[in-house]
Order: C-alpha cells, then structure tokens, then sequence
C-alpha cells in the first residue's frame, strides 16, 4: 500500500495535546475529508481513514456528473469533545492547519464534531470555509455556496438535512443487502452502537422501512426492548452528543451494559459509533447475520475474518457511510438541489447502485463485500488518473 501523500503531527502549545492531518492524495489539487476529535486518537487511525476517503470519493465516481471525486484526507485531534479545553483547542488547530484548509484540504464534521462548531471555530480561526479549497474547482462559485446554504438551512421533523443524508444512505445499503437475500424489512431486528448524527439517523430511517430496533447504546450504556424501541421518543431526547435522557423511557426498556448491543438478538448490527468497537475478543458474542459499518472502521480486520468465517457478513465503511460525503458534493456542484426528498431520493438510488455492484461482486469472486469494494476502487482509480491526473 503506497504512502499517503502528506502525514502530519501538530503538538498543541497550551496543552500538549496533539492533532494529525494526513492526505492520502489529490485529485485535481484537492483532497476531501472530515474532521474528528476524540481521547486517544492517533496518527495511524487518521491515515487509515484518510484511505478510506480516497476510496469512498472513487466509489461515487460518475463520468456524466457535475461532481467530480477528490483526493482523500483526514484530520483527528487527541481530545474528549466533551472536555471544557475542546473548543478552544479545535480553534487552535485550524488556525494551524489553516494553510493546508486554504489550499488543499477540504473538511467537516466528523465523530466528536458537529458542522455547525466546525463553521464557527473555523470562522474564528480566520478561514472563509471549511471548504474553501474546492471553491476555485465551482463553475459558479456564488451560486454553488448558496445552494449549499440553502441545503444546510433544510430540515426535516426538526433534524437538519445534513444529519439525515449520511443514515439514509445507511438505512439504503442494510435493506439492500435483505432486499438481495430476500429478507423482509417487518420482522427484521436491528441493534445500534451510537444515537449521534449517523446512528440516530440511521435507526429512523430502518424503523420507518418496518424494522424493529430492538437496542440501542450511547454513553451512559444500552437501553434495549426485545418488543422494539421508541426511536423517535429516543431522538427527541438526545442532547448533542447523542446521549439519551433516561427518563423518556418506557415501562419495557430495559437499561443494560454498554456493550450489551453487541449480543442482542438482532438481524443487523450497526456500529455507528467509534472505531475498533469490534475486535477479535468480542466478535463471538455476535448472533447478527449482518454487521454494518456506519462508523470509519468498526471492524477490526481480525475481527471480520473470523465473522466471515461463520457467516456474518459485514458491510463495510467506505461503502455504507459514504452518503454525507457524496452529498455535499452532489449538492454543491449542483447534481442535485436544496431539497429534501431530491437529496433522499438520489441517496438512495446511488447507494443502491453501488451497494448492488459490491454484493454482485462479491459474490461473482467467491469474496468479502469489502474486497469486493477495493475491488471496484481499483478499477476506478486509474480512470479517474487517466482524465484527472494525480499529485503524489
């Protein structure tokens, strides 16, 4: 696996705390990725991720869009977002990576983050944009920012739209993946990790399918009703970080463990919270026949080897939680508009797309959904090489 084109560690003069940037490559001079800040995040975690944008932006590849894919990168900074010295340090740390925004790096919320402190530190830290870098790629830069704006300013049942495409896309890839092995969506029982943007989403758009949630864990642990949850009472009592106020629940919620939605009685299981939540020495408390990646790499490779082994199959990252990335981009080079169900509706179509083409593929070489997917990377690449160029 070739090197990423820039790794970096910056060291926080107040704190000592430490924030990494690393790009994986450029296309057309720009690389996309978001940004995360949680304890304990490392350089090898961020590089990783960053891979996985290079291949998430060559999945949406569509010669006959207006979107054209960028490069992939990610930034990460060591920090509880809950710890009072987070937003200050988030500032601190764009106003260092401020050359690298300007130029080449275009980013957003990610785990820890939302995009509304991403504007306002980012703004604070002296940049236009998080996303400013893609501006010179825009045939009418004016026009492009306002409908992204404009897209932001949508919402839906309360939740803005930009919380919702990512777990519509989500909610698309678990039901094609039961609409392929003939499994109905009533009666199928899901399990989430995570009730934050991605989660939270996710679980409203697979119980309004006709699925059953049957768990769900944030913070404080898992609350889980083998009869099904009250998901829309749940995200109703969320605060900012996806954590739920106990006292909505209902007489038949149960309050269990934090790791008890690994072995509930499920169908499909979604980690949508952090990385390596699922490792070699707990994959066996797994009953689901489906594990899907809402979160950046969940699945420890050990992990889904042995889940491979007896008959899970996991659906992996940068196919599923690809939707919010796409999104952005569909919308701000004008694939699509400021609207709702336009944004759901072509989510929905493309995740099917190309959730469809890795199961199909996976199956046509006799291997897993995420070989089959750097498969299908591999076979883009050099496309988009080929009209595009690359800077390494």
């Amino acid at each position: 696996m070739a090197s990423p084109l820039l790794s970096l560690t910056w060291t926080d003069h107040v704190t000592g705390r430490q924030g990494f940037l690393v790009v994986d490559r450029l296309v057309r001079g720009v690389a996309s990725g978001g940004l995360r800040m949680r304890p304990g995040c490392t350089l090898d975690e961020v590089t990783g991720l960053a891979r996985g944008m290079t291949m998430k932006e060559a999945l949406h590849y569509d010669p006959d869009s207006r979107y054209v894919p960028l490069g992939g990168a990610k930034g990460g900074i060591d920090c509880d977002p809950r710890d009072p010295e987070a937003y200050p340090l988030l500032v601190r740390y764009l106003r260092a990576m401020r050359p690298h925004i300007e130029s080449f790096w275009t980013t957003g919320e990610d785990l820890g983050l939302s995009q509304d402190l991403v504007d306002r530190a980012a703004a604070e830290a002296g940049l236009v944009s998080s996303i400013q870098a893609v501006y010179p790629l825009l045939e009418d830069e004016g026009e492009a920012r306002r409908r992204l704006g404009d897209a932001f300013a949508v919402e839906v049942d309360g939740i803005g739209l930009d919380e919702l495409v990512g777990g519509c896309g989500v909610a698309e890839a678990a039901l094609t993946a039961l609409d392929r092995a003939g499994v109905p969506h009533a009666g199928t029982r899901v399990a989430l990790q995570g009730l934050g943007t991605m989660g939270g989403a996710t679980a409203r758009f697979l119980s309004r399918a006709g699925l059953t949630v049957v768990a769900v864990a944030d913070i404080k642990g898992t609350i889980a009703n083998p009869a099904g949850l009250d998901i829309e009472a749940l995200l109703a009592a969320r605060d900012l970080h996806g954590t739920v106020d106990r006292s909505v629940l209902r007489p038949g919620d149960r309050e269990l463990p934090g790791d008890a939605w690994l072995s509930a009685d499920t169908d499909v299981l979604v980690p949508a919270a952090v990385s390596y939540a699922i490792d070699a020495g707990n994959q066996d408390r797994i009953t689901a026949r489906w594990v899907v990646e809402a979160a950046n790499m969940p699945v420890r490779p050990e992990a889904e080897r042995l889940l491979a082994a007896r008959g899970v199959t996991v659906l992996p990252d940068v196919v599923v939680n690809s939707g919010t990335n796409a999104w952005w981009w569909w919308t701000l080079f004008g694939d699509i508009g400021a609207d709702a169900e336009e944004a759901f509706a072509h989510t929905r179509r493309s995740m099917r797309s190309l959730v469809e083409r890795m199961l199909a593929r996976a199956q046509a070489d006799g291997t897993t959904p995420r070989a089959a997917a750097h498969a299908l990377v591999a076979d883009r690449l050099p496309v988009i090489a080929e009209r595009f160029g690359w800077y390494r």
